[in-house]
């Protein structure tokens, strides 16, 4: 396994202890108040570890502690690592980010979008541009996610079995056929909606590759990283490492719930969220990013194909609380572009914690997240497995983070 431990002292790497200290004791005071069951936080200046705690636990009835060798379902954390597959066969010339989806899915030939109305009343019209691979990268496709419960085209995902994005017992191939059937909320490329393009990316990967996602990722990503404690999914070895999900309560609290299934391979591979890694293993994928595409001598990428996937995508240097659908358009994403499945901050005069322009990463739903920051050198990434219903973490943990900055 890859073992995470500190490298550094967090002096001699710009960073002020002190700082760090009140990064641990606020998330220390949200384990002792029974809103998270434990975390871990790493950061890392030029690549070395200087910051890493672990505290509470991964299972609170049975006791167990947070290790640093504590695996965590990363859910959306799973989208950059969909989108550095997408690139590596880019850079092979099997596939083409302006390549019509059509070319490898037949299903996304013809397809509609919203005009109007709702229920059997919604009205739709032939779209006027195919679906590039490229809007799938951005989540410019007009896809959607069933639990929105904000638009009349979430509810045509519901009705098909799509809330959780998956109909039950299908596979990836059987569920894209589900996703092309549905009509888009918006003409392609014109707006940005967090949505099921990463599984629709997954199944184009099979198609181009000939391989099932799981053995794609681990022959082309994953084992070159020697990212062993990272799959879709856990050995019975590993079992015991596996930290148990929970969900808030109403009061704050928070309770078991059931996560995304890792015993056994599962059904449905997915390319959105279907991850479960160690801490070790998620920081050598970020430090393969932040080195341009080459960790330990062996190179995944290219720069250029880094500084593609980390730079704002969206037309005209748009950002994601306008250009985005309704439900998106909040303070959370001020100041927010977006690149290839990472956000990007291009305006961090608006973000709404304090941040440095370039910065790229993303979340997970159970509260993981992690970030690269190219001005400061720097990567952080937070563990813990808590589906929140008002915790607010990743606001406190920016600034908390950025209030570490010396140099």
């Amino acid at each position: 396994m890859a073992e995470l431990r500190q490298e550094a002292d967090p002096g001699e790497a710009g960073l002020d202890p002190e700082a760090l200290d009140r990064l641990d004791r606020h998330f220390a005071r949200l384990v002792d108040d029974g809103r998270l069951p434990g975390f871990l936080v790493s950061v890392a200046r030029g690549g070395r570890v200087a910051h890493l705690t672990a505290y509470g636990h991964r299972d609170r009835a049975a006791g167990l502690p947070v290790g640093t060798d504590t695996l965590w379902r990363i859910y959306s954390m799973t989208k950059p690592v969909t989108a550095v597959a997408v690139l590596l066969l880019v850079e092979e010339g099997r596939l083409c980010l302006d390549d019509p989806l059509e070319r490898y899915l037949p299903a996304f030939a013809a397809p509609r979008v919203y005009e109007g109305g709702s229920g059997t009343d919604l009205r739709t019209r032939p779209a006027r541009g195919p679906i590039l691979i490229r809007h799938l990268l951005t989540h410019t496709a007009g896809l959607t996610f069933g639990f929105y419960h904000k638009h009349p085209v979430d509810a045509l995902y519901r009705e098909a079995g799509l809330e959780y994005s998956v109909p039950p017992g299908k596979d990836l191939a059987e569920t894209v056929e589900v996703y092309a059937r549905m009509p888009l909320q918006f003409e392609p490329g014109t707006r940005w909606n967090y949505s099921v393009a990463s599984n629709v990316l997954g199944r184009v990967i099979e198609v181009v590759s000939g391989q099932p996602l799981d053995e794609f990722f681990a022959e082309r990503i994953l084992g070159p990283l020697g990212m062993t404690d990272t799959g879709f999914h856990i050995t019975d070895e590993q079992a015991d490492r596996l930290a148990e999900l929970y969900g808030e309560t109403e009061d704050g609290g928070i309770t078991p719930v059931p996560g995304l299934p890792v015993r056994g391979r599962p059904v449905f591979l997915s390319g959105s969220g279907g991850l479960v890694a160690s801490a070790g293993d998620f920081h050598r994928f970020t430090e393969m990013l932040r080195r341009g595409g080459e960790l330990d001598g062996t190179r995944l990428l290219s720069p250029g194909s880094v500084a593609l996937m980390a730079r704002n995508q969206l037309p005209g240097g748009a950002q994601l609380d306008s250009f985005g659908a309704p439900v998106h358009q909040e303070r959370f994403n001020a100041g927010l572009g977006f690149g290839f499945n990472v956000s990007v901050v291009v305006d961090p005069t608006r973000t709404l914690a304090p941040t440095s322009p370039g910065t790229y990463g993303w979340t997970g739903v159970a509260t993981t997240a992690f970030w690269i920051a190219p001005a400061h050198d720097l990567t952080v990434q937070f563990m813990t497995q808590v589906r929140p219903k008002n915790l607010k973490v990743f606001p406190d943990l920016r600034r908390l983070v950025h209030e570490s900055l010396v140099v």
